[in-house]
């Protein structure tokens, strides 16, 4: 499986995402994910926690099925607290890399009021596309 970067001539560098992304195989398609364990237990209550949890959740998810973090090609993000995440935009670059590396697929960023876990302070959904099975 290979993926494709596309980004406009002419447009300014994204940073910390990609505009478009090409990519060819099985999609996978990951529910939205919280910050909380596999046990559905919240072990973080901040928000680069929460995130972080998030991302390995979706990670497990990809891993489960047989793919990698650059397979991911889209995040959905859903935070309750713009403010909060505006305040630690290096924190949440410097997390991100821990968890997916340097794989910047298509994103989007939705604030909104409030999720259905209460304790829940970002929920990420994300879609693969994996390689062919063999």
């Amino acid at each position: 499986m290979s993926t494709i970067t596309v980004h406009p001539e002419g447009w300014k560098p994204a940073r910390g995402y990609a505009n478009g992304m090409i990519a060819e195989g099985r999609m996978l398609f990951v529910g939205g994910q919280i910050g909380w364990t596999a046990e559905q237990v919240f072990e973080a209550h901040d928000f680069i926690g929460q995130m972080s949890q998030a991302l390995r959740n979706i990670l497990a998810v990809v891993e489960a099925a047989g793919g990698r973090a650059e397979h991911i090609v889209r995040l959905t993000w859903y935070v309750t607290d713009k403010a909060e995440y505006l305040a630690h935009q290096k924190e949440v670059g410097r997390a991100y890399r821990e968890i997916m590396g340097y794989h910047f697929p298509a994103m989007t960023m939705v604030v909104v009021s409030a999720l259905v876990e209460d304790a829940a302070k970002v929920e990420i959904e994300a879609t693969a596309v994996l390689p062919p099975a063999c």
